[in-house]
């Protein structure tokens, strides 16, 4: 998962009042939208075109989850998937158009125009000041994902927000036992079994889940691979090491984050068929490598794992 700093949204968000107060007439703001120097984010709620067009889907959601909470009550605070946003949390499978808030206050929830509100006691350890903006604290949130969608994109922002550090799983925990008349509880309880903070990718995380909903023995993430010499040169994916079977998921984000400087695409590839050979030459396994595109397809996916697996009797059997 990335730990790059997200990026500072900082005053971004205008209102129309604002520039009302400083002499625009709605006429030039309109001229402005057309024009591409502002972005209308929501009604009422502008930031300058070129920012909006420098920004990627998940900063866009970030400015939106801002553009509600300047009109919003006092009170109000993110939850949910746009606190989960702020804490760096990668977000796949959700939904980016609409933003989540609570009101500390107790107000009933309620669904409107993009926003959802949500009805839920607050204590002030449940919300945090981050990157300018109240929100739920991490571990709140990793508990309030879980109430909104399924076990997948769940466990992808659970197992991102612990692996940042942002919580822990015994902190998720506790608030599980706080929440534990929450509905949709079951969610929470599989994500709970299922994260682990060394799984560091959207597609790793994928990954654990296709083993688990397609009933694979459940491997371990991110092996160490010690040399000749007994110096760890390498870490694995995940490995069934009773079998003398890795797997390495291969997608974009390694393509991004591994390549050394000035490292083309080819040679990335080639130093990386380089590290499957001598991982396998020193630990006697085989490996398996599946790609976004394979998560596509879980069931034809597992199978062929599957088949790997029961070829290589469990070692010492």
């Amino acid at each position: 998962m990335s730990t790059d700093r997200p990026r500072d949204l900082t005053g971004a968000v205008v209102l129309r009042r604002e520039l009302l107060a400083e002499g625009w007439t709605d006429r030039q703001i309109l001229a402005r939208v057309r024009s591409g120097d502002l972005h209308r984010v929501r009604h009422g709620s502008y930031v300058s075109g070129g920012l909006w067009r420098s920004l990627s889907e998940l900063d866009r959601y970030r400015v939106l989850v801002r553009a509600v909470l300047r009109r919003a009550h006092p009170a109000a605070v993110a939850t949910h998937i746009s606190a989960a946003a702020e804490h760096g949390a990668p977000l796949w499978g959700v939904r980016l158009d609409e933003v989540h808030i609570t009101r500390t206050d107790g107000v009933p929830g309620r669904r409107e125009a993009g926003v959802v509100h949500h009805r839920g006691a607050m204590s002030e350890a449940d919300v945090e000041l981050v990157n300018g903006i109240p929100t739920s604290s991490a571990a709140r949130s990793a508990v309030e994902v879980c109430t909104l969608t399924t076990v997948e994109p769940a466990l992808v922002i659970v197992n991102g927000l612990l692996h940042s550090r942002r919580c822990t799983v015994e902190e998720i925990g506790a608030k599980v036992e706080a929440m534990k008349h929450w509905p949709d509880s079951l969610t929470t309880t599989l994500v709970i079994r299922l994260c682990d903070a060394r799984i560091s990718s959207v597609a790793e995380s994928r990954t654990s889940h296709l083993c688990w909903a397609q009933q694979l023995p459940r491997p371990e993430p991110q092996v160490p691979i010690p040399s000749e010499h007994g110096e760890v040169f390498a870490y694995v994916d995940f490995a069934w090491p009773e079998h003398g079977v890795f797997l390495e998921v291969d997608g974009r984000e390694k393509y991004v984050h591994f390549r050394r400087a000035n490292e083309t695409l080819e040679q990335y590839l080639m130093r990386e068929k380089q590290r499957e050979e001598r991982i396998c030459a020193v630990t006697g396994w085989v490996c398996v490598r599946i790609s976004w595109a394979d998560l596509e397809r879980p069931v034809a996916t597992a199978r062929r794992i599957r088949r790997l697996l029961e070829s290589r009797r469990p070692l010492g059997a």
